[in-house]
């Protein structure tokens, strides 16, 4: 009886605990997409999401917190979205799909956009970001699978990120009449030119792209130790970094 009791102090406690972050998070992501990230003040928050400031810190930890949470809140449909994408037989094809639901996401959420991807804390990468990222490695993985990839495949995620990114703040900052998709699309294009051969069943079979192939491949080599995988990786990433 006793222990049914607790059980019961534990779950209302919690299911309590769930609903006032969710009601914070709530009302911090309306006060972002009205006012932008100046909006959201731990003031502002508590006075919207009707919470004492201690309930606040003591879910979110401080400002930072909370702004994460809110992001990660936000972009969960795109996270989602970008997930679900059906992988086809072209893997770079897929990664142009990628492209455009990131920047179509950027465009549509632009204060939550800079959240993410605006940080003014070097070094310090937001848990969405983090998430997106990692979809992007899962992307650049296939096409060095396939061979397609001419550059390591840290170096690929790293130029198609930068150039998203910039590519959607450029977007984000023009008048909404002056937003021409021809420049998403071209820019791109150039990205994916600079990183990939030149289209399905063309492999790059010089050094660089069978180094880069190899890879991408040597986890997948149960033949071979840990060690042995390991070591292969290392030849592997040395020969795709002179190559370039």
């Amino acid at each position: 009886m006793l222990v049914a009791m607790v059980q019961a102090h534990c779950y209302r406690w919690y299911m309590g605990r769930d609903s006032t972050r969710e009601k914070i998070i709530t009302a911090g992501s309306r006060l972002l997409a009205d006012g932008g990230r100046e909006a959201v003040s731990t003031r502002a928050v508590c006075a919207a999401s009707g919470v004492q400031s201690p309930t606040l810190y003591r879910l979110f930890g401080d400002k930072n917190g909370l702004l994460d949470a809110i992001a990660a809140h936000v972009f969960e449909s795109y996270l989602a979205d970008k997930a679900a994408l059906p992988e086809t037989g072209d893997p770079v094809d897929d990664l142009r799909r990628g492209w455009d639901l990131h920047v179509g996401f950027g465009v549509a959420n632009p204060a939550c956009y800079s959240l993410i991807y605006g940080t003014d804390r070097p070094g310090a990468e937001s848990p969405a970001a983090r998430r997106a990222a990692a979809e992007l490695a899962k992307r650049i993985r296939r096409i060095a699978e396939a061979g397609r990839l001419r550059v390591g495949e840290e170096h690929a995620a790293h130029l198609v990120h930068a150039a998203g990114c910039g590519m959607t703040f450029t977007l984000i900052s023009l008048p909404e009449s002056e937003r021409d998709p021809a420049l998403s699309r071209a820019a791109r294009e150039s990205a994916i030119a600079a990183v990939t051969t030149d289209g399905p069943g063309t492999a790059d079979t010089g050094p660089t792209g069978l180094a880069v192939a190899l890879r991408a491949l040597a986890p997948q080599l149960t033949a071979l130790t840990g060690a042995e995988r390991a070591l292969l990786a290392e030849w592997m990433d040395r020969l795709a970094a002179a190559g370039r």
